[in-house]
């Protein structure tokens, strides 16, 4: 019979925060597979926990995985933990499950700690709807085509950071969404933990004055619809009926659906649209 795949959340800073469930399951597998075992080593000696660990980390992540879905087809346990918080988020954790997923093992969540949940609720920023991007990519061309959505997206978004590059971001999203509120939270359940509600404004003008310590989660309030609504509708008055027409039609909608919106936007009836429509052709 094959074993398991447990995700164990763990602490994102104080040891305190581990579930009972977690160390019980710790104790239990036979394996512990770990982001880094040096971090990972303070955790379990705290609990006095003996489990046999094995790295598993961005750098080893296919080939390992590899081995330890083998473990678990002759029926061996294991526990995966990233160096904080739940692990599969913002880690390789995700390309082990979908191995575990494909190969048919059953994989089970403990839940636990979680920095981007952590932080938005004590943001002070809409809890409603939030998606979460994790680090910025590296990549040029990535990043500019997630910054250039953020100039759109309504919800509540949540990054993480790293000191080094904290200011840099700052400006970049200044640079893409204007001057919004954001969220900055530091050293979360941490002896220094501090959430600072401020603008984006304050916030650049802040770290180009003070270096930056710490490890960052960034909560960025979403667009205002009013505004997007203006901006959409300023747009649309410089273009022609047809081009007002490609635009809702590119976005997914029917010609029927199209016309319609053009009315709406208008002030014109779909019939007026039409035989507009017409005479243009």
């Amino acid at each position: 019979m094959a074993g398991k795949l447990y995700l164990c959340a763990t602490p994102i800073g104080n040891l305190d925060d581990v579930t009972p469930r977690v160390i019980e399951t710790l104790n239990m597998v036979d394996m512990i597979a770990a982001e880094d075992t040096r971090h990972t080593i303070k955790l379990l000696n705290h609990y006095q926990i003996k489990t046999p660990m094995t790295s598993y980390h961005e750098f080893n992540k296919i080939d390992k995985a590899k081995y330890l879905i083998r473990e678990m087809e002759v029926g061996k346990n294991i526990a995966l933990v990233s160096d904080a918080g739940t692990p599969g988020i913002s880690d390789p954790g995700e390309e082990l499950v979908r191995f575990c997923q494909e190969a048919g093992i059953t994989v089970t969540s403990l839940p636990g700690p979680a920095a981007c949940i952590t932080a938005l609720t004590m943001s002070g920023l809409s809890t409603r709807r939030f998606c979460f991007e994790g680090f910025l990519p590296t990549d040029k061309k990535e990043q500019q085509e997630v910054l250039a959505r953020l100039q759109q997206e309504e919800r509540t978004t949540i990054f993480y950071e790293a000191p080094h590059r904290l200011l840099k971001t700052l400006r970049r999203i200044e640079e893409y969404t204007g001057n919004r509120r954001i969220a900055i939270c530091k050293e979360l359940t941490k002896r220094y933990e501090h959430v600072w509600l401020t603008s984006l404004e304050e916030a650049v003008d802040h770290y180009e004055k003070e270096e930056a310590k710490g490890e960052y989660v960034l909560v960025l309030e979403g667009a205002d619809p009013e505004v997007l609504k203006k901006e959409e509708q300023a747009g649309w008055q410089k273009m022609s009926l047809k081009e007002h027409m490609a635009l809702y039609e590119e976005q997914g909608q029917s010609r029927k659906e199209a016309m319609k919106s053009v009315a709406k936007d208008r002030g014109l009836s779909k019939r007026d649209v039409y035989q507009m429509l017409l005479k243009e052709e």
